[in-house]
């Protein structure tokens, strides 16, 4: 079986059980004696869909219960496989078709303000209010907040994870009190009511969610902030104002690559000369890549990871500059661990506000991402921005006293 070979090839270090349609078992790698790792096909057309298309192919038979994993979790699972992988690819056919996949969003992504929004509402807006439910079920209690948490190496929970995220922004934004200050991307506001509280400070944000606007409003005239802190349903280009800081929390990777230049260019606009702004995005650590299937199809329509290379050239031709970057390694991860874990204590109401099918979807959605920001090529940029020399810092003393 040819599968079963380059699992085989894959598997330097543990292995699993491969058992196919017809119950023939082939050993891959060096499996555990007892209760080894199983992975069962029950289907025989896998044998060859998941060597030509393994990144859409194997997640969608997973939800279709046509797949099983015996012995361990499917986070687990695909720990140890992408461990083994690294950066490469499954087989030489599975680059290839990712290749022309790149090529094809190439051609026919266009986030252009509607289809933006559309994007958004796929996942924020999910289920209506039975997606406000959903995200309470895995999120931090405090802030809700749905991006990257900073894990120092005393942090014991996603709580303080996600405090220690807020802290190490607002330090890097070196916030005064009473200035004007936007999020870009706002998610349900715990950032931007933090903000407030600490610095004092006027906060707008914007989202195209209109769930998370709605929340947001809310939550305002319960913390008695609604005064202080504002929300609006635009989009980034519609923004309107001069800001002293502007910050963007895990929105710029739903962008699409053809407008990078214009976000930037909307920052520039929007960002007053002696303004900070900060960027925290997911990114790639190796040259530009194609989208990955499944999160394109299910999760996140529109979205795409930039490398390094792909945020910077846009930011050099609109006249800002880094003033100091940093990337965030082995912190997503433990995130996403974080919010699986949660996610699956409360599978029993997940499957009352959706169904099975979902809770699939979603935990492979998750553990995989946390197998990618482990082993493979996903990380968090961290990129303070200004217009000038005046604006940045000599040290990052600021950041850590």
């Amino acid at each position: 079986m040819i599968l079963a070979r380059i699992l085989s090839r894959i598997y330097k270090e543990d292995g699993i059980i491969l058992v196919d349609s017809k119950g023939q078992k082939y050993i891959c790698g060096k499996p555990k004696k007892e209760n080894p790792i199983t992975l069962k096909l029950l289907k025989e057309n896998l044998n060859w869909k998941l060597l030509l298309d393994p990144e859409l192919e194997f997640p969608e038979a997973y939800m279709r219960n046509e797949i099983k994993i015996e012995n361990d979790s499917m986070k687990n699972f695909l720990m140890g496989l992408i461990k083994n992988l690294g950066r490469g690819e499954i087989t030489t056919a599975s680059a290839i078709i990712k290749r022309i996949y790149q090529a094809y969003r190439l051609l026919t992504n266009f986030n252009l303000p509607g289809k933006a929004k559309k994007n958004v509402e796929h996942h924020y807006d999910i289920g209506g209010s039975r997606g406000e439910k959903l995200y309470d079920i895995f999120l931090d209690r405090k802030h809700r907040l749905y991006s990257c948490a900073y894990w120092k190496k005393d942090t014991t929970n996603l709580e303080e994870a996600q405090q220690n995220k807020i802290d190490h922004i607002i330090k890097k934004l070196d916030i005064k009190e009473g200035q004007k200050i936007l999020e870009v991307g706002c998610g349900w506001g715990g950032m931007a009511f933090e903000i407030a509280k600490q610095k004092k400070c006027e906060v707008t944000g914007i989202s195209l969610s209109k769930n998370q606007i709605e929340y947001c409003k809310k939550k305002a005239k319960q913390l008695g902030l609604d005064n202080q802190v504002k929300f609006e349903l635009i989009d980034y280009r519609e923004a309107k104002g001069n800001y002293d800081r502007i910050y963007s929390v895990g929105m710029f990777e739903h962008v699409g690559r053809k407008f990078y230049h214009t976000f930037f260019k909307s920052m520039n606009k929007l960002l007053k000369d002696d303004g900070i702004f900060l960027l925290h995005t997911i990114g790639v650590v190796d040259k530009p890549t194609p989208p990955n299937k499944f999160i394109n199809k299910y999760i996140f329509p529109g979205g795409v990871c930039p490398s390094f290379s792909q945020i910077i050239n846009p930011i050099e031709k609109t006249g800002l500059i880094v003033a100091d970057s940093e990337t965030l390694i082995r912190h997503y991860d433990k995130t996403l661990e974080a919010w699986l874990e949660r996610f699956l204590e409360k599978k029993k109401e997940v499957k009352d506000l959706f169904d099975e099918k979902f809770i699939k979807m979603w935990e492979f959605y998750m553990a995989s991402c946390a197998a990618a920001f482990r082993y493979r090529d996903l990380v968090v940029f961290q990129l303070q921005i200004v217009k000038n020399f005046q604006s940045a810092h000599r040290t990052r003393d600021y950041i850590y006293s």
